[in-house]
């Protein structure tokens, strides 16, 4: 897809000149045709890679906060024994 809008970058303005549009013209188009080809380019590599993570999320399984796996998971273990009855 990238070679295809680069091509089209170097194409269209050699046609614009062809049909006696000035250099400065065409050379104004170039460089809109390679902004908005610059900008697509970031556009779809950002929606790949969201797709990309909403596939690895759903696969991956529930995971809680911090990375934990489960509800509750290491839940209380830390200070069970301060909060454990004395005999």
């Amino acid at each position: 897809m990238v070679r295809w809008a680069a091509f089209s970058c170097v194409l269209v303005p050699v046609v614009l000149v062809g049909y006696g549009i000035s250099l400065a013209g065409a050379g104004g188009a170039a460089l809109g045709l390679a902004a908005v080809t610059g900008v697509c380019r970031v556009l779809l590599r950002q929606s790949e890679r969201g797709a990309a993570r909403l596939i690895a999320e759903q696969n991956s399984g529930h995971r809680g906060r911090h990375g934990r796996t489960g509800t509750g998971a290491h839940r209380g273990t830390r200070h069970s024994a301060e909060r454990a009855p004395v005999d």
